[in-house]
């Protein structure tokens, strides 16, 4: 599974790995904005105790980034948010907002980010989310689980952007110099492929074992029918 030829040519992992989720197409957006600054945000004068206020106070909206990188937000419409960190895309917003509201005060952050990871034995691939806005490799592979028995820390790929035609890099994480790799921050959709060790002794016992079990019957089969008198 996710072979690569001989010879194949892997991507460059950044030189700086540290670098900012990136927003993506498929990501939902959680959408809250204050005016003032956020003002109403921390003004706890403003609740009174009531709870319907709380709620209109801290209510939210979710909105798609559809397959163009676009967002269709209130007032503005579509507007591509594609390939902006959460910072970018807050700051940019507020000043679009800027022509409509004073001082808008704007809050994202993405619901939905997802990464599979296959983590070298059969059967045994999750689908993590990302709940922290910059989830590192590392971080993810101890979601998971870790690194399996049969799996190559050596041999780890990681594949990102279009299925058609998406970068992979290759990490080793074997050695304390190959762990500079490990903060590298996965972005929505990565698969984090952990190549299986061979193990052809164990494979090759377990085709013939039943091979081996039913001629054992045989024998012992034919050894009572030999004492029946």
């Amino acid at each position: 599974m996710l072979r690569t030829p001989k010879g194949y040519k892997y991507s460059t992992p950044p030189q700086a790995p540290s670098i900012e989720y990136k927003i993506s197409i498929n990501d939902i957006l959680d959408f809250r904005m204050y005016t003032n600054d956020g003002f109403k945000l921390i003004d706890l004068t403003t609740i009174s105790g009531n709870t319907s206020n709380f709620n209109q106070l801290t209510r939210s909206f979710e909105y798609l980034v559809e397959v163009d990188g676009a967002v269709k937000l209130p007032i503005l419409g579509r507007i591509s948010l594609k390939s902006m960190t959460i910072r970018e895309a807050e700051v940019f917003l507020e000043e679009k907002y800027s022509v409509y509201y004073n001082k808008p005060f704007v809050i994202l952050q993405v619901t939905n980010r997802r990464v599979m990871i296959f983590p070298g034995n059969p059967g045994t691939a999750k689908v993590i989310t990302l709940t922290n806005e910059n989830t590192t490799l590392i971080e993810a592979l101890a979601l998971a689980g870790g690194i399996s028995e049969d799996g190559k820390a050596k041999k780890i790929k990681l594949i990102r952007g279009d299925l058609k035609s998406p970068e992979v890099y290759l990490i080793d994480l074997s050695t304390i110099d190959g762990m500079k790799q490990a903060d590298l921050v996965l972005q929505a959709n990565d698969i984090i492929y952990i190549e299986p060790r061979a193990r052809f002794g164990k494979t090759l016992i377990s085709e013939v074992a039943p091979y081996f079990s039913f001629i054992t019957s045989l024998i012992i089969f034919y050894s009572l029918i030999k004492r029946t008198p």
